[in-house]
């Protein structure tokens, strides 16, 4: 009787495994891409995440100790199959550094003296610079469209503290987060009185 539900599972794990695998793969500037790619994956594509959800685990993922790729893999597969769905999107999203860095510490020494190898690392760093800054670009406008104008300032004021200021992130991860906390307990106490 569970046969179809099961058969569902496996199916949207296998999905997962080969949408974090080739995500993984295949984009190159770290955690923060990564996260981009996965929310149009997840959210635009599959639409087993609403955009609200994704911000929220882009948060999470990017503000938590660890590699901000492995974190939101563990958010999005618990999301969406548990436990299973966090092992299966982890999995896909570590083997491929894993292997091209295998590959690469075994002929290290050749990549390194190689001017063809250079040439191309140099080519990559301006592509990932451009594909950081459409993330960056992409996730902000989801901010402005969905949340309150209070998270749009706490944005604008992240940016100038930190670009401006040279405000350390840690700092400004720890204010935002006293910020929400503080607004959640007002919102809160006023949902109480109200319903007194």
């Amino acid at each position: 009787m569970d046969t179809p539900l099961r058969h569902q599972n496996l199916k949207k794990l296998k999905t997962l495994f080969l949408s974090t695998l080739y995500i993984s793969a295949f984009t190159f500037g770290g955690g923060f891409v990564i996260v981009g790619f996965m929310r149009r994956k997840f959210v635009h594509d599959l639409h087993w995440i609403d955009e609200e959800e994704m911000l929220d685990f882009a948060a999470l993922a990017q503000s938590c100790p660890g590699a901000v790729a492995v974190n939101a893999a563990i958010l999005i597969g618990w999301k969406i199959c548990g436990f299973a769905g966090m092992l299966t999107a982890v999995l896909g999203t570590i083997l491929p550094p894993m292997i091209i860095l295998s590959v690469i510490s075994l002929f290290y020494s050749a990549f390194a003296s190689s001017p063809l190898i250079s040439a191309v690392l140099h080519g990559m760093e301006a592509g990932v610079a451009a594909t950081v800054l459409d993330v960056a670009c992409d996730l902000g406008m989801a901010t402005v469209k969905t949340k309150s104008s209070l998270s749009v300032f706490i944005m604008a004021g992240a940016f100038v503290l930190n670009f401006v200021f040279h405000v350390s992130v840690i700092y400004i991860i720890l204010a935002a987060a006293v910020i929400g906390t503080v607004r959640l307990l007002i919102i809160r106490r006023f949902h109480r009185e109200v319903s007194r």
